[in-house]
């Protein structure tokens, strides 16, 4: 008996992992909530219960086997669609038997503990390239490309740099699209740049929260009422944020 509520703790453990890392990663409550209840019943857990939010996860074994409950808290959310593409890969060879519970562990642990995203220079470099191409999509003139490359990549860079001193997102948001719309107005005003709305447009689409906007429609689809309407209210927070930091600029200048 000991040994069967020591193994199905461990199992209860690599499934909590798994979707520690997708929800932090930026996967989708259902995905989640499937992909643990997969994993389980591939490892001999066949009846189990999941109940996953933004900001928590919990997890249940039933039946003939010990009962067991585990909850994990997230504290933080990021955008890694590559970890949550491993942590899939992962659970589809658990549920083929071509991995065992500790090689399972041993890669989930080894995902969790990786940095997989773009090294921080490239990231700017992105974020210039898309507000000018932005811009671009949405009626703006290719005089207005470099002053748009310029603004949203200063935007983005101080949004990740206010991110590491105020631990709150919206704050850091409402300060990078504030530093968007102040450079958008000194372009347009030393004649620089020709249409601020576009520029503007353009320069804060690398803030605009669109994978949450997604999950929350998705999940709001698949019956997770609950993940679905939070993840739609911090959304809305966000968007919130960055239409004040530009419309402080559009009232003082």
């Amino acid at each position: 008996m000991g040994n069967q509520v020591e193994q199905a703790n461990e199992i209860i453990d690599v499934c909590l992992l798994a979707g520690k890392i997708m929800l932090q990663s930026g996967g989708e409550t259902y995905r989640v909530e499937d992909t643990m209840m997969r994993m389980a019943a591939a490892f001999g857990i066949k009846h189990s219960h999941s109940y996953v939010t933004p900001t928590g996860i919990i997890f249940s074994s039933e039946g003939p086997d010990p009962s067991i409950t585990k909850i994990v808290r997230i504290l933080e959310r990021t955008t890694d669609l590559k970890k949550v593409a491993l942590v899939n890969s992962i659970s589809r060879k658990i549920c083929s038997g071509d991995l065992t519970l500790v090689e399972a562990k041993k890669e989930l642990m080894e995902i969790d503990s990786r940095d997989l995203s773009f090294p921080f220079p490239i990231q700017v470099v992105a974020a210039s390239l898309a507000s000018g191409c932005f811009m671009i999509m949405f009626n703006g003139v290719w005089n207005d490309f470099i002053p748009s490359m310029i603004t949203g990549g200063a935007g983005y860079l101080g949004f990740v740099y206010f991110h590491r001193f105020v631990s709150i997102r919206f704050f850091s948001e409402f300060l990078a699209s504030f530093i968007i719309g102040l450079l958008a107005f000194i372009f347009v005003k030393l004649g620089m740049g020709q249409q601020l709305d576009k520029i503007i447009i353009g320069s804060v689409m690398s803030l605009v929260p669109g994978l949450l906007v997604t999950n929350a429609i998705r999940d709001l689809m698949a019956g997770h009422l609950v993940s679905g309407l939070s993840k739609g209210a911090e959304a809305f927070l966000t968007a919130f944020a960055i239409g004040a930091g530009i419309a402080v600029i559009l009232r003082f200048f």
